[in-house]
Formats: C-alpha cells, sequence, structure tokens
C-alpha cells in the first residue's frame, strides 16, 4: 500500500519572482538604488516572450497592447531620456524614411522659427452711424485673398470706403452702388482673368475705369429717380507689395509708417483745395465751414474725374481706409498711436470707431484697418500683373 503524499500548492512564476525579491529596511540604507522602470535603456526583445510560463493565460500581455507596440512609429525608438531633457533622443532616419520628393536642407529647417510673428497680413472693416446722424449712408468693403501665379502666390486685396450724399434713398443708395459696381468691375476684369491666366490689362486704366462705371450708374439712376444722390469713393488695390489707389471725394487712404502716418490722397472739397493752394492751414481745416463741401464726387455728373496713384508699401505697418466721419474727429497723431497698439485690425477699428463718437459723432463713421506683414519679400512680386 504506498503512502499518501502531502499536498502542496504550486506557485506561479509571479508569486515566486514576489517572494524570493525583499526591499530594504527603512533603517538600512541601500548600497546600490534600484534602476526605476521609466530609467530602464534595454529594449524589449520582441523575440523572446514576456513571461517564462506561456501556457497561464493571466501573465499574458493583452492583445492590444501587443498591437500598439507594433504600431509604434520608427525613429522615436526606445532610448532613455537624457537627464533634463523633455523629449525622447530620437534615431538617425533611414533611406527608407525620408522623402525622396522633395528633401528639407540644414538652412530650410529653421524657417519654422520665421511662423511666429508679432504682425500678419490681416484686415477689419467697421461702421458707425454716429451719434447725430438718423441713418448710415457710408458703404465699405473688404476683401483678402491670393492670386495664384506660376513663380510665387500673390497676396491680393481689395479695400473700399464709400461716403454717400443725398436725402432719404439717396446716399446710402449711392454708396452701396458704388461699392458693388467697383468690385464686380475688379472681379471680372482683373481676378477671374489672372485665374485663366489671361490677364493683359494694366491696373491704372483698370481701376479708373471701375470708379467711372460706378459713376455712370450712380448717375443714370439718379436721373430715373429724380435724385441729387452721390458718394465719395476710394479704392485700395492691393498686389504684392505695390498698392493702386482710384479716388474721388473726401474720404481718405493713410499708410501708417515708422516715421508716422502718411496721407496718401487729396481731398476734393473747397477747404482741401484752399490747402493745397496754400490759403489755408491744415490744422484749420477740422473747423472750417466750407469742410464739406465736395467739388468733385461720385454719379452727380455725367462724367468724373479720378485721381489714380501707385507706390511700393515698403516698410509700412498698416494701410487705413476712412470716412470724414473719422478722420474728421480724431487728429493724425491719435490715428496712429491706436494703429501701433493694436495688434489686431479688428481691436484698431473697435477703439477708433469709439474715439470718434467720444469726440462728438458729427457723421457717419468708417474705418478699414490693414496690418500689413513685417516680411517684404515679396516686394517684386507684383510686378507680373503690372
Amino acid at each position: 500500500m504506498s503512502q499518501a503524499r502531502s499536498w502542496k500548492p504550486k506557485r506561479c512564476h509571479r508569486q515566486a519572482s514576489l517572494e524570493t525579491k525583499t526591499l530594504p529596511s527603512a533603517s538600512e540604507p541601500s548600497s546600490a538604488p534600484e534602476e526605476e522602470w521609466w530609467e530602464s535603456s534595454a529594449p524589449i526583445d520582441e523575440a523572446t516572450p514576456a513571461q517564462e510560463d506561456s501556457n497561464e493565460s493571466d501573465d499574458q500581455a493583452p492583445s492590444h497592447q501587443v498591437e500598439q507596440a507594433e504600431e509604434k512609429p520608427a525613429g522615436l525608438g526606445t532610448q532613455p531620456l537624457e537627464p533634463g531633457r523633455a523629449t525622447p533622443i530620437s534615431e538617425a532616419p533611414t533611406t527608407a524614411d525620408i522623402d525622396t520628393t522633395r528633401q528639407l536642407n540644414n538652412d530650410k529647417l529653421p524657417a519654422v522659427a520665421a511662423l511666429y510673428s508679432q504682425r500678419g497680413l490681416a484686415f477689419a472693416a467697421l461702421r458707425d452711424i454716429g451719434r447725430v446722424r438718423s441713418i448710415n449712408q457710408d458703404s465699405i468693403f473688404g476683401m483678402l485673398s491670393t492670386l495664384p501665379r506660376e513663380s510665387n502666390d500673390l497676396p491680393f486685396g481689395v479695400f473700399v470706403v464709400a461716403d454717400g450724399m443725398g436725402g432719404h434713398q439717396g446716399g446710402e443708395v449711392a454708396s452701396r452702388l458704388a461699392i458693388s459696381t467697383v468690385v464686380q468691375h475688379i472681379l471680372a476684369e482683373l481676378v477671374v482673368p489672372t485665374l485663366a491666366d489671361s490677364s493683359t490689362e494694366a491696373i491704372q486704366p483698370l481701376l479708373i475705369e471701375a470708379v467711372q462705371t460706378a459713376n455712370r450708374t450712380i448717375w443714370e439712376q439718379a436721373q430715373t429717380l429724380g435724385s441729387d444722390m452721390g458718394t465719395t469713393c476710394t479704392v485700395a488695390l492691393m498686389l504684392g507689395h505695390a498698392l493702386y489707389l482710384g479716388h474721388v471725394g473726401d474720404s481718405r487712404a493713410y499708410l501708417a509708417t515708422p516715421t508716422g502716418l502718411r496721407l496718401l490722397t487729396n481731398d476734393h472739397s473747397t477747404v482741401g483745395r484752399l490747402i493745397q493752394v496754400g490759403q489755408l492751414d491744415a490744422s484749420e481745416a477740422r473747423e472750417h465751414p466750407l469742410r464739406s463741401q465736395l467739388y468733385r464726387t461720385v454719379g452727380q455728373q455725367p462724367e468724373v474725374l479720378v485721381d489714380f496713384s501707385y507706390q511700393q508699401l515698403g516698410d509700412a505697418t498698416h494701410l487705413l481706409l476712412a470716412s470724414d466721419g473719422l478722420w474728421g474727429m480724431i487728429d493724425d497723431d491719435i490715428l496712429l498711436d491706436v494703429l501701433q497698439h493694436h495688434s489686431w485690425p479688428q481691436d484698431a477699428c473697435h477703439e477708433l470707431i469709439a474715439r470718434a463718437n467720444l469726440a462728438g459723432g458729427d457723421d457717419n463713421i468708417s474705418a478699414i484697418v490693414v496690418s500689413l506683414p513685417a516680411s517684404t519679400s515679396d516686394a517684386a512680386a507684383h510686378t507680373n500683373l503690372r
């Protein structure tokens, strides 16, 4: 008769490893600090099983963890973090990892830092009825886009301020007609042909014709309605680093530069003419009784003479278009100060309108602010469309 054998529970490898590992007591310092798991530099050998006993299901890693490890991108590796480093040490890319279509040279890599800029190309356009008038006869338009070219894409912008005049259903109709006619003409005669690679017309006659077309449209509408409506119209067309202006009336265009605020347009008013011929100081214009009397407008005569000017933007920081309800209430040094102390054009427009209202708000107030990028690398790009 065989003797009965005593039964002892079989211990799994995990339990055995836990029992054989001893922890140092608090009073007994360890001779060598143990290496923590995040300091281990030994990569996991995928050919070696993670546990000795592969038959025990409770010691196996879940399948989704294995798949996660297999999807780890090449090049990140399992190398340790160096002291003071927040990211792993990258392994050198293999030939298969290199983009064979266009490699980045060493001189191209630091260009990422140029993405952080204090000022970029952006605009805002706002108008306000003011504190005296019962209707708003100002109309404004702004658009920024890009025109595709063979070598470099060309930043493109159209900005228009129109200050209407006439009775009810007069000035506001004239200013809206001016905006819609000018913008449609520019899109049809410049933008669409450029997209089709068939643009041949020079900018100067195109811009002058846009304003003159608006003049004829408003004149015909006024004759039909028996109205004397008219409007000012100041158009700024930006192509690359060049600025083209078409102008009638006393709305204004300014450039803010490191040396000050520069007026780009002449007022087609009695006071403006007196200033041009030296019979009146500009500081006296704001209080002159004839400051609102215009001798040239859009839509009040069958034909109109349009002022045109062209210039490089250079080191200018902002472009400002304003109706007389804005520039007539705020001094130039305040206009410049507001532009220089706002990173966003929207904030600058809000403050300009608020300051005009605080000064009295005698007329409708319109402002278009365009912030210009600090980089001038596209200074010659406009020549393809001239």
